[in-house]
């Protein structure tokens, strides 16, 4: 039996509106030198647990090819989809004549730039023998309240939800399936949601709370305190 291996896979077609930047959100500046997208890859290229990683850009990006990172030999280019899933199953169709049915693939947020080795550690450690897999998650302590049009109609048991994080880990071919089956439905917003369709109940892994996604402006700053955090330790 082969060895099982590692793939990465990051999502980076988006224009990211809610930023209102004159720019997609991966492509602005954490630092005077790096940009989002390119702390996120350094992140997941320095763990040193992946084959290769599949970057999925839209074919109209200018920005990508102008990286350095773009060159680097992890990295493989994908096709960008309309939708996340659609980059997703793509980027699972680029490594496919490489990837064996058990092996692991890990998807990753492009704007998640703060993610640790310790957290990737972790959710393979916990997941690793599990014939599914998981995702990266975080407890909500937060009073959460189900609301429709503004108006308050119940609150929910904040025991019970959890926020999802990245990276999401699966098999290869029970991701790449559920995808495939799942292929148009607007309801799938992240891969976890596409196995739960098919029948499948993935694990959670508790994640740490600076693995924060960039959406609204203010992120950014919170992701460039994060990360210094994170250096000085």
């Amino acid at each position: 039996m082969s060895e099982t291996k590692f793939w990465g896979i990051v999502p980076a077609a988006g224009v990211g509106k809610r930023m209102n930047a004159n720019c997609p959100k991966q492509y602005l500046l954490l630092s005077e030198t790096q940009t989002v997208i390119e702390q996120t890859l350094t992140r997941l290229i320095d763990a040193q647990i992946f084959q290769k990683i599949v970057v999925a850009i839209s074919d109209d990006d200018p920005y990508w090819s102008n990286f350095p990172i773009s060159k680097h030999e992890k990295i493989i280019r994908a096709k960008g989809g309309k939708e996340r899933a659609d980059s997703v199953l793509n980027s699972l169709l680029e490594i496919e004549s490489y990837a064996n049915a058990n092996d692991w693939v890990l998807v990753h947020d492009a704007a998640r730039p703060c993610i640790t080795a310790e957290d990737i550690e972790k959710l393979i450690t916990e997941l690793h023998g599990d014939d599914i897999g998981g995702i990266l998650a975080l407890s909500s302590h937060d009073t959460l309240k189900e609301v429709d049009e503004n108006q308050i109609l119940s609150t929910l048991n904040r025991n019970r939800i959890w926020r999802a994080l990245t990276p999401q880990m699966f098999r290869y071919d029970t991701l790449k399936s559920a995808l495939e089956l799942t292929k148009g439905n607007v309801a799938i917003t992240d891969e976890a949601s596409a196995l739960e369709i098919q029948g499948f109940s993935p694990k959670i892994v508790e994640g740490r709370s600076d693995n924060i996604k960039i959406t609204r402006p203010e992120d950014l700053a919170l992701a460039q305190f994060y990360l210094m955090e994170q250096n000085k330790k």
